[in-house]
């Protein structure tokens, strides 16, 4: 009996504890540029086609402070979240924390210099505050990793396209 009240614990803990989701993608641009692409959200917004729509909460654009509500088509349907940048490093990291279904989800993205571009890494945990979101979010991580790829590769493709366009452009 010790032995399964052990394992339930440890299951119970699993599920009730936080998501951790940790990607990692080659784009064939500069650093500057997937940073700028991702960091700022009205470049982000051009090159992820779910983000419907983006409206500042405040004066800053850019950086520490920053606050924001983005709205996405997720499913057919449309939510609104409001995030705010607790942390922006240029050409290195860029911080996104918001509170939504009761959990607190702080995204971290990356980017570095690579062989012929750059490697954007992004890592999400999301910390259930309540008791429904604990329960529900363990059960998101396959979709919302689904949807961090898609915004991955979003990303890689504006900003190859643009480099492609940029390098073709006459001098």
């Amino acid at each position: 009996m010790a032995a399964f009240s052990r394992a339930l614990i440890l299951v119970c803990h699993e599920v009730w504890s936080t998501m951790k989701i940790v990607l990692q993608r080659h784009v064939d641009a500069p650093v500057d540029m997937v940073f700028d692409t991702i960091a700022h959200i009205e470049n982000f917004r051009q090159a992820v086609p779910d983000i419907v729509s983006v409206e500042y909460m405040g004066e800053t654009r850019s950086g520490v402070g920053t606050r924001f509500c983005e709205t996405r088509r997720m499913g057919g349907r449309d939510y609104s979240t409001e995030i705010e940048v607790t942390e922006y490093m240029p050409n290195e990291c860029v911080r996104l924390v918001l509170q939504a279904g009761g959990a607190e989800w702080d995204t971290v993205f990356t980017v570095r210099p690579a062989e012929d571009g750059s490697l954007v890494g992004a890592e999400m945990t999301a910390t259930p505050k309540s008791l429904p979101a604990r329960v529900l979010v363990p059960l998101m991580k396959k979709s919302v990793s689904s949807a961090m790829e898609n915004d991955l590769r979003s990303v890689a493709q504006w900003c190859e396209t643009k480099r492609a366009g940029d390098s073709a452009a006459p001098e």
